[in-house]
């Protein structure tokens, strides 16, 4: 383990300082958005980034604007103190942890729509929910100022719509795709896992089973409309109470596939009981 704590910083102000100084040593910065609960997954990409940069912060932050109406935002798990135990055991210099009044003060009312790749896929089915990843994203890369950020391909969309987001408003950083990592089941690894139930778990595993079935599928020249269909109602049969959507989009900007002439990806988001699982895989 390394012997250091990761500095623990709570305003913006103690942030804006420590990355102040280190700037002036000509470091290079990298920074990991969380919302804590952190997993394998996550020191996954946090090493990730290690490799690129001189210096990280990792910002723990339940962000209560990417929740909708009836969503887990208060029961999502918050383990600050196992989270930076984690993170100092992976060499991690800060942790950005704030609360809710730090980043959003008193009369805020400022929001961020990334028009088009917010209203598809998650962004359908949770209406809002990319604004407030939108949102709070830009805020933490304005008090960090990082030179390189990472976000998991695990939520792919997200990823793509800050892509869009960075591009857009001209934000000086390098966004680095992270390595979805997946369990010995091949359930991709993610905080609300901690949610299900044994039976769920089994369950769940039938969410990349059947994302992998329609690659394999498709390959063979499937109808991907048909494809999707059965992949639907494979899920709803394995025991999944809802999908939200399975669909086939193309890997650049998300527009739906109609053929596999350029690279696609298979997204889908489906509810194990409370729990609402998301994944993809690349064709």
């Amino acid at each position: 383990m390394n012997p250091n704590r990761p500095e623990i910083v709570n305003t913006v102000k103690d942030l804006r300082e420590t990355v102040s100084s280190w700037r002036k040593q000509g470091l290079k910065i990298g920074m990991i958005p969380t919302m804590g609960s952190l997993h394998k997954g996550h020191l996954a990409i946090v090493e990730q980034l290690q490799a690129h940069v001189d210096k990280t912060v990792v910002s723990i932050f339940v962000n209560p604007i990417q929740f909708g109406h009836g969503e887990d935002f208060s029961r999502y798990p918050r383990t600050l103190q196992t989270d930076t135990y984690k993170l100092q055991s992976i060499g991690v210099d800060c942790v950005f942890a704030p609360d809710v009044a730090e980043m959003y003060g008193d009369g805020f009312t400022t929001n961020i729509n990334i028009k088009g790749l917010s209203d598809i896929l998650c962004g359908a089915s949770r209406q809002g929910h990319f604004d407030g990843v939108a949102t709070v994203v830009t805020k933490l890369l304005n008090q960090c100022l990082p030179d390189k950020v990472i976000f998991g391909e695990k939520d792919y969309q997200q990823l793509q719509v800050l892509k869009r987001l960075v591009k857009d408003l001209n934000i000086p950083v390098e966004i680095v795709n992270g390595t979805l990592v997946r369990d010995e089941s091949g359930l991709a690894l993610s905080s609300r896992n901690s949610f299900l139930s044994k039976k769920e778990r089994a369950i769940s595993i039938h969410l990349n089973q059947t994302l992998f079935a329609l690659k394999e599928t498709a390959l063979e020249g499937g109808d991907l409309r048909l494809l999707e269909a059965w992949g639907i109602t494979k899920l709803l049969k394995s025991g999944f109470r809802l999908v939200d959507y399975l669909e086939f989009r193309y890997d650049n900007n998300l527009d739906l596939a109609t053929n596999l002439d350029k690279p696609v990806r298979i997204l889908s988001a489906a509810h194990v009981g409370k729990t609402r699982l998301i994944d993809n895989i690349l064709i």
